[in-house]
Order: C-alpha cells, then sequence, then structure tokens
C-alpha cells in the first residue's frame, strides 16, 4: 500500500514539478504535498512547508488518485463555510479521518527515518571504551584537584596572556597539513606512519599542543578500524591468506603501533604540563615581584609542613599522640629510596655512597610549588639554587654535616628529624620523611644496636594510622632476600595505606629469567604484603653524576622499548616516577582531608585539659612558658647588673679598704712588723719597714689588690642577684642567676694594665712618712690599736684552745683538759717564766733554751717534743709582743710634738705608729683607685659580659631547658604548643577548606 502511495506521489511530484501556472517557485520540492515529502522524500526537512494563501488559485489533488484533478475556481467565500450544507457532517468527519490518518503516517514515517539516521551514525562512531587506561585517572579529576575559577584570577591580563597563547592560525595550517596525511587517498602509508611523519614535520608548533591530541583521538579511532579490519581479513579464504605479509604479523604490528601512540599520546601530555609549569612560573614569577608591596600568603603545604615541626618537638605526655599524615619512604638498604626522592623532587639534594649507609638520621623533605627550584633548612636562612652544581654540592654536604652532628657518640643513626624545604615550578605538594635503610646484619664500624634502632624508628613513623607508607623494593635483587616488606606487612597488614614501588627495573628486566616474576610483583602476588598500588621505575643508569632530565630520558625510553609494556605485563599508568608522583601526592592529601579535622579536635580536646589543670594549681600566674620566662629573668638580671653603678663610692672604697687589708694585716704584722722590731734602734727599724715594704710592693701587694677588688666585685654582684625582692620574687629564677653570674665571673678578665699603675701608685703612698697633724696621728694610733686587739684576742683564742679552759670554765662550765692540754699547759709555764726573767727576749728560742725547758718538763714527769715547745713559744711571745706594743701605743698618744721634732732628746719612739700611718693611707689611696676602675671600667665590661652569657643562653634550647625547670615551666610549654598547633591546624584547615 505504501509503495502504491510512493508512486501516485511520484507522479504528483512530476506532474507539479513540469507544470506552469504562473507562480514563481524557489524549489520544486515545496510544491509537493505533506505526506508525500515524508514518504518520497524523507531527509528532506518538513518544517519549511508553508501551507499556500487561500486568495490564489492551485491545482487540487488527492493521494489517493492516480490522475490529477481538474482545475476549478474557488468561490471567494469566508475562510470555513460550507457549500453543500445537506451533506457537511459527512464532510467534516471524512476531513476529521484524513487528518488523522496523515498524522500518524507521517509520524511512523518520520520515526523511522530518524532511528535509521541514529543507527547510521552510531556506527560510525568509534569504540574508544578500550583507550580509558591510555589518559591517567588524574585527567579526569582534575576539576576536583583544580579550581579554574582562581586560576582564572590569577593568570596575566588578556594583553600578557595574549602573548602567552599558541599561535592559533599557525594551529589551522598544522590542523589542515596533517588532515591531508590521513586522508584515504593516501596509497601505501597507515596511519600511524604518516602522524609519525606529521610529529616530525611539526615540531615547530609547540604551541600547537590541542590540534595534535585531536589528531591522536583521530589516529586512534583509524588504528581500530585497520585492527578489526585486519582480524576481518585473516577469517577470510585461503588464496587471501597467501599474501606477503601475514595478516597475523599485521596485527601484531598494528598493536605494536598502538602501544607506541599511547606512549606518544603520554608524550604529548607530558609537553602539555610542560608549557603549563612554564606559565605557573610566569604567573608565580610575577606574585614573587609584588611581595614588597603586599605580605606574601602561606602555601598550604607549608602551612602543613609547620604543624608537622611543631609536633616533633611535642612531647606527647597528654596522650594526644601525632597522628597526621605524612608520606614515610621505608626500603632496604642501597634499595634506591634517596633515588626515588631525589627523582620526586627533580635534583640529587642527598649525599650518596658507594654501598655504605647514608641515611643515618630521618629527613623530612616537603615539597610545594614556587618559582624558582630551590631548597632551605626550617633552621636556616640560606636557600640552595638546585639548578647550580655548586649550590647542590654544598646542600649534600650540610645535609651530611647535620646527619653526622646529630648522631651521638657510639651511636651509627640518630633519631632526630633533619627538616628540609623544597620548592620549584611542576613539583607535587607533599610531605616525605627518608628514613634510614633496613639492614639484615650489624658490619664493622656500626654500633651494637643499629639493627634494631633503625627497625624502631620505621615501626615509629609507620605506625601512624594516617602515615602513607612508601615501600621501595631492589628489583634487581631476589625478592626472597627482601626485609622491608615483612615489616610493612606487619604495620598495613591489609594495604590500605601502602604504595609499592620497584625499582632498578631496567637491571631487572635484564637478569631476570621470567618476566612474569615482575609482573608478579606489580600485581602484588609475590610478596606477602598488600598495598593501594603498585609501581615500577627507574631513577638511574648506575652513574651518580647523571642529571634528573637525563635519568627521565633514559627511563621514558627504556619503557617505551620494554617488552614489559608491549607485553601488556605492566600498564602505562603503572610506569615512570611521574606517575608515581602523582600517585603519592594524591593520596597524600586525601588522606590529609579525611584525617585532619579529626586530629585538630583531639588538641582541642587537649587544650581544655591543660587549661584546667593551670587554672587549679597556678589560679593567679601568668601561663609563662620557657622563653617568656627566660625574658623575664633576664630583665632582672640586667636591672640587678645596672643596680651595681648606683653603689656610692663611699661604700666601695670601705668594703674594698676592709677587704684588702683583712687579706695583707697577716704579712704586714708576721713579715715586717715583728721583724723590724726586733731591732735594737730606730734607724735599723725603718731600714727594715723600708725594705720589707718595698719588696712587697713589687711582688705581691698589686695583685692581692686586684684579686680584692674582683672578688668585691663578684660579691656585690651576687648580694643584688640573690636579693630578695619580697613577693615579687620567684625562686624560678635561681639556677638561672646562679649560672648566668658564674657564666660572666669566668669570662671576666681584669684590666692587664691595673697592676702596673696601681703598683706605681701604692709605692709612692708607702714612701710618704709625713703625717700633717695631729688628727693623723690619733688616727693612725686608733689603726694601729685595733689592729694589735684583734691580734691579741685572735692569739688569746688559739692559746686557750692549745692548753684547754682555764680554772674558772673548768668549774662553770664543767670542762676538763685533754693530756695533750695538760702537756701544753706545762709547756706554756715554763715558757712564760722564761719570758718573765729577759723581757727583751728574741723572737725565736735558742737550741740550748729549748733544752733546759724539755728538761725542767722532764723533771717533773713530762715528756715533751721540742716541736711542741717551739710552737708553743710562737704563740706565747706573739701574745707577749701584742701586749707590749699595745701598752706603746698608749705612750705615743702624746709622742705627736716629739715626732714634729724628730724625737730629739727623746726616749720615746714612735715608729710604729709611723708604720701603720704609711699602711693606712696606702689603704685608703689603692681603695680609692680600685673604686675608680670599678666605677669606670669593670662594672662596664661586667654589664657586657652578662650581656653576651644571656644571648648565649637565649641561643642555647638545651640550655633554658637545664635551668628553666619544674612542673609549672612544662605545664606552660605543653600549654603553649598544644595552643599554636591547634590554632595552626585550624587555619590548615581553612585554607584547605577554601582551596576545594
Amino acid at each position: 500500500m505504501w509503495r502504491t502511495r510512493a508512486a501516485a506521489a511520484c507522479v504528483i511530484c512530476r506532474s507539479l514539478a513540469n507544470s506552469s501556472y504562473g507562480i514563481k517557485r524557489k524549489s520544486p520540492l515545496q510544491n509537493l504535498h505533506l505526506v508525500s515529502r515524508s514518504i518520497h522524500h524523507p531527509y528532506y526537512p518538513s518544517s519549511k512547508f508553508q501551507r499556500r494563501p487561500l486568495r490564489i488559485s492551485i491545482q487540487l489533488f488527492s493521494s489517493l488518485n492516480r490522475l490529477p484533478l481538474r482545475k476549478t475556481k474557488l468561490l471567494n467565500v469566508k475562510y470555513g463555510y460550507q457549500f453543500h450544507r445537506n451533506f457537511w457532517l459527512a464532510r467534516l468527519a471524512s476531513r476529521l479521518l484524513k487528518i488523522r490518518y496523515l498524522i500518524l503516517g507521517s509520524a511512523v514515517g518520520g520515526g523511522y527515518t530518524a532511528k535509521k539516521t541514529y543507527d547510521q551514525w552510531k556506527d560510525m562512531m568509534p569504540d574508544l571504551d578500550e583507550y580509558k587506561w591510555i589518559v591517567p585517572d588524574f585527567i579526569w579529576e582534575l576539576d576536583e584537584h583544580i579550581d579554574f575559577e582562581k586560576l582564572i584570577k590569577a593568570l596575566p591580563d588578556a594583553d600578557d596572556l595574549a602573548k602567552l597563547l599558541p599561535d592559533f592560525d599557525r594551529i589551522g595550517e598544522s590542523f589542515t597539513a596533517l588532515k591531508g596525511f590521513f586522508s584515504p587517498g593516501s596509497p601505501g602509508e597507515t596511519a600511524f606512519r604518516a602522524t609519525d611523519q606529521g610529529y616530525d614535520n611539526d615540531k615547530q608548533y609547540k604551541k600547537g599542543l590541542l590540534g595534535e591530541l585531536i589528531l591522536l583521538q583521530q589516529q586512534i579511532q583509524q588504528h581500530e578500524e585497520d585492527a578489526h579490519r585486519a582480524a576481518g581479513q585473516y577469517n577470510m579464504s585461503s588464496s587471501q591468506q597467501k599474501r606477503k605479509v601475514s595478516d597475523k604479523e599485521k596485527i601484531d604490528q598494528l598493536q605494536e603501533e598502538l602501544l607506541r601512540t599511547q606512549l606518544k599520546y603520554q608524550r604529548m601530555l607530558e609537553r602539555l604540563e610542560k608549557e603549563n609549569k612554564e606559565l605557573r612560573k610566569l604567573v608565580l614569577q610575577r606574585d614573587d615581584k609584588g611581595i614588597h608591596q603586599r605580605k606574601l600568603k602561606k602555601s598550604l603545604i607549608d602551612m602543613y609542613s609547620e604543624v608537622l615541626d611543631i609536633l616533633s618537638d611535642y612531647d606527647a605526655s597528654y596522650n594526644t599522640q601525632d597522628h597526621l599524615p605524612r608520606v614515610v619512604v621505608v626500603g632496604d638498604q642501597s634499595a634506591g629510596k634517596t633515588s626515588v626522592l631525589e627523582m620526586i623532587a627533580q635534583a640529587r639534594i642527598f649525599p650518596r655512597g658507594s654501598g655504605e649507609m647514608m641515611t643515618r638520621s630521618p629527613v623530612k623533605v616537603t615539597l610545594s610549588e614556587g618559582p624558582h627550584h630551590v631548597a632551605l633548612f626550617k633552621d636556616s636562612s640560606r636557600e640552595f639554587d638546585l639548578t647550580k652544581e655548586e649550590d647542590l654540592a654544598a646542600l649534600r654536604n650540610e645535609i651530611e654535616i647535620r646527619m653526622r652532628n646529630s648522631v651521638k657518640e657510639g651511636c651509627t643513626v640518630s633519631t632526630e628529624t633533619i627538616s628540609l624545604s623544597v620548592k620549584g615550578p611542576g613539583l607535587q605538594r607533599m610531605v616525605l620523611v627518608d628514613l634510614p635503610g633496613v639492614i639484615s646484619t650489624v658490619t664493622s664500624g656500626m654500633a651494637p644496636d643499629t639493627k634494631e634502632t633503625i627497625f624502631s624508628i620505621s615501626k615509629a613513623y609507620m605506625q601512624n594510622p594516617n602515615a602513607i607508607i612508601l615501600c621501595i623494593q631492589d628489583g634487581s635483587v631476589d625478592a626472597e632476600r627482601s626485609i622491608v616488606t615483612d615489616l610493612v606487612s606487619q604495620m598495613d597488614p591489609q594495604g590500605k595505606r601502602t604504595i609499592f614501588v620497584l625499582t632498578k627495573v631496567d637491571l631487572a628486566e635484564k637478569n631476570v629469567a621470567s618476566p612474569s616474576r615482575i609482573q608478579q610483583i606489580i600485581e602484588g602476588k609475590l610478596f606477602p604484603m598488600k598495598a593501594l598500588g603498585y609501581f615500577a621505575v627507574v631513577t638511574g643508569k648506575g652513574n651518580s653524576s647523571e642529571s634528573i632530565e637525563s635519568i627521565k630520558e633514559y627511563e621514558e625510553e627504556f619503557f617505551q622499548n620494554s617488552k614489559l609494556l608491549k607485553t601488556c605485563m605492566l600498564k602505562a599508568h603503572q610506569v615512570t616516577t611521574k606517575n608515581l608522583s602523582l600517585a603519592v601526592s594524591d593520596c597524600f592529601w586525601k588522606m590529609v582531608r579525611e584525617s585532619v579535622e579529626q586530629q585538630a579536635d583531639a588538641f582541642k580536646a587537649t587544650r581544655f585539659n591543660l587549661e584546667t589543670e593551670w587554672k587549679n594549681n597556678y589560679p593567679q600566674l601568668r601561663e609563662l612558658d620557657r622563653n617568656e620566662l627566660f625574658e623575664k629573668a633576664k630583665n632582672e638580671i640586667l636591672d640587678e647588673v645596672i643596680s651595681l653603678t648606683q653603689v656610692t663610692p663611699k661604700h666601695w672604697e670601705e668594703i674594698l679598704q676592709k677587704t684588702l687589708w683583712e687579706r695583707v694585716s697577716t704579712h704586714v704584722i708576721e713579715n715586717i712588723y715583728l721583724p723590724a722590731a726586733q731591732t735594737m734602734n730606730s734607724g735599723t727599724f725603718n731600714t727594715t719597714v723600708d725594705i720589707k715594704l718595698k719588696q712587697w710592693t713589687d711582688k705581691q701587694l698589686p695583685n692581692k689588690a686586684v684579686e680584692v677588688a674582683w672578688e668585691t666585685l663578684q660579691e656585690e654582684f651576687s648580694r643584688f642577684m640573690t636579693e630578695q625582692k619580697g613577693k615579687e620574687n620567684d625562686d624560678i629564677f635561681d639556677k638561672l642567676k646562679q649560672a648566668v653570674k658564674e657564666e660572666s665571673i669566668k669570662r671576666h678578665k681584669w684590666n692587664e694594665r691595673a697592676e702596673d699603675s696601681l703598683r706605681v701608685i701604692q709605692h709612692n703612698a708607702l714612701e710618704d712618712r709625713s703625717i700633717s697633724d695631729k688628727q693623723q696621728w690619733d688616727a693612725a694610733i686608733h689603726f694601729m690599736e685595733e689592729t694589735l686587739q684583734s691580734r691579741l684576742k685572735d692569739t688569746e683564742s688559739v692559746i686557750e684552745d692549745m692548753v684547754g679552759p682555764d680554772w674558772k670554765k673548768r668549774w662553770l662550765y664543767w670542762k676538763g683538759r685533754t693530756k695533750e692540754q695538760n702537756i701544753r699547759n706545762e709547756t706554756k709555764n715554763e715558757l712564760e717564766k722564761l719570758i718573765k726573767c729577759n723581757e727583751e727576749h728574741a723572737a725565736y728560742l735558742a737550741n740550748d733554751e729549748v733544752t733546759t725547758v724539755r728538761k725542767n718538763l722532764e723533771a717533773r714527769g713530762i715528756t715533751v717534743d721540742p716541736c711542741l715547745i717551739k710552737d708553743t713559744w710562737h704563740q706565747i711571745y706573739r701574745r707577749y709582743f701584742l701586749k707590749t706594743a699595745l701598752n706603746h701605743c698608749n705612750l705615743c698618744r702624746r709622742g705627736f710634738y716629739y715626732y714634729q721634732r724628730h724625737f730629739v732628746d727623746s726616749e720615746l719612739e714612735c715608729n710604729d705608729i709611723v708604720l701603720f700611718w704609711r699602711i693606712q693611707r696606702m689603704l685608703a689611696i689603692t681603695a680609692n683607685t680600685l673604686r675608680q676602675q670599678l666605677t669606670n671600667t669593670e662594672v662596664r665590661r661586667l654589664e657586657k659580659n652578662v650581656k653576651e652569657v644571656l644571648e648565649d643562653f637565649a641561643e642555647d634550647n638545651e640550655k633554658k631547658v637545664k635551668l628553666l625547670t619544674g612542673k609549672r615551666v612544662q605545664l606552660a610549654e605543653d600549654l603553649k604548643k598544644v595552643r599554636e598547633i591547634q590554632e595552626k591546624l585550624e587555619a590548615f584547615i581553612e585554607a584547605l577548606h577554601q582551596e576545594k
């Protein structure tokens, strides 16, 4: 029926097309009936059909008749008017039925035609599902990790950006040229070879990568069609299978070409990333120029690294453990851990050795993106330019020095962490910790506990439930020799946070007899451990001097030609350190987002507990940590040093004079006054005194005076340091003040020229014998009497200790004498008789006199040693001499008149008064000179030494911890660190949410 109607429609179409009724038409097809067009011309758009106006004459026809109807003229009647009134119901029903059939037929025909067209287009489209693995996973997740709105805002102005964008005109030309290579008319050339030639010719269009990616998509489609065509031809007749090149070989060749295309596609992506990196570098450099105009905002990874640095110094005594994520790099010794880190950091930053242990302590490396490739330590402001070989060598040397300094004596490895930050364009943001390599045997030169220490360090980092374990395995050695895999499987048995990396795959492919063994390792079937992902990398060619760029080229070339990829044992996304770094960074940030808020809540609870404990124990004290307490103590010490300058000159001179006389009085009495007093006349007395004083001044007196001044300064400084200041005194500073005082005194050295100038002053003072007035004379007598009385009192005390208590004390206090005291008492009585017999006896006993005293005592049954007799005589004569000198002082009170006349015509001689006057005057002048040296020079030098000591202590944290101790200090220190950690974590979380 449809065919009949279609034929009738065609006749009508031809008749309308050939007829001319004086009406202009744009196209003959516009005259066709709607149903005719829908059947006979299915691809002609029916929407363009327009109903003819009723005012013109048209040819009436019916789709049900084969022949056209005769032409008639319509009457000029209104629209909708029915001419025959008797049959209007029948005609209306007929028209309605006709319209229904027309609509139904049009719908069926149009639907069939649309479905057929859709199926044809669908068959023409290639199936690209099998090639999804070519594109890395991060491409599909770019919108999750990159905030394109921020990137648009960070881009340069339109003019600057236009200079950086590729030349689209040249891209169009390149695309047109490449399109010709893919045309069906190019004989004898496969699509892949044509693309290779196009790629070689298009190297000049470095910015036209967008067009090349489109061509690669078409190329993959063409390869798929060739593969299907070859597979279909392979099943044809035997005559067609006898070609020069078999279809099976052609299929293998197409598979190889497809693999090369995949690698080429990945290389294109790397070129795109490189261009993007250069663009980002320009943007960052532009931002870097505005550092002085605005405060540079810290990057997200730098904020996170600061939190980890604080946590490394935090003593978790309140059950708040560090569970923040970081990437822990573990592996057997010489497995290539350091090389993997260097490939990720894109610089050779670690010291290297041939087989020996180089990583002796954990090294925390914070990778972040920046305009320049630099590295710097946490505690140093020096930047190492990683693009210069001199700075790289200096950095490696500095890391090695820090490692060796951190290792204590008698140890091989250290638990102290070295914090290093590396910035550069295109670096993946993450925090990695390189641990010492796990060893199986302790060799000579190592500490006996080296193996256990390395295991404990590795377990301490891996037992963090949020730590990402980067397990490095050497692919060039037998898998059975691995130690680290067992350790990792113990820490993470489910493999939820482990990434396995097989290094030295190039050597493994050469040495391993069965390549399937490598496939088993990468698939996780060989080792008794599970992992999130498995990667195979090549991190060197065996030469430590190779650059990172050359190693990356070698790695790419190796995997491009490797049978492991050609035979599909390895997948493209499982190879190269580039894919590894992307996967590790993605896993790291995923773990950070999942755990950081929980850690912030834990530290918030810890902070509340610490604040409550402080309020209960120290309600009236401020929460001062160790540094704040040190600053407070520093200010107090400096105030006390300044107080030394406020001591009055009179106070200084009184103390100096008194202390100096106490120090030299014994020498004056025993070595100068007593020997001179034994002479027979005043001339000999004065001569002896002058000689003795000259010798004393030249050798001992200046040095003694300086020692007295220095000790006096120390005593005054100590008095100010230890002086209680009422309620403001804080005994927590006592140890610190004592240490500062001792170290400052130890560093202080008196001026070397002080003794020389003092010697001249003292010598001149002692040579002056003139007493100008009676007041000075009386002062000298008073000084002499005080000195002699003090000596006499000391001498009597010594004699009493020798002979025991007298009869009054024995009766009143019920004390007795010992046998030795009785002997000495009898000896004393004999010697007193000897002095009474000769009041002008010399200061020393003769041998015959000693013998006489001994025999007299033996006659009474007392055996006495001669040494005991001489020792007792010294004290007895000393007392006798002092009493005689005091009596002489009383006589000389009226001797000033005779002194003025030089004792002419007088039996009274007061040369001893003149001697004590000279001593007294020398003491006053010396005290004045020392006071001037103290106030003008030494106090200021001491203040300078104190400041230097305080500055040294401020930089020595171990010293501060040792000197400022106690529960109060530790509680304030923990509270400060927990607050700082919580605040930094909250700031980091806020920045993390903003980045999302």
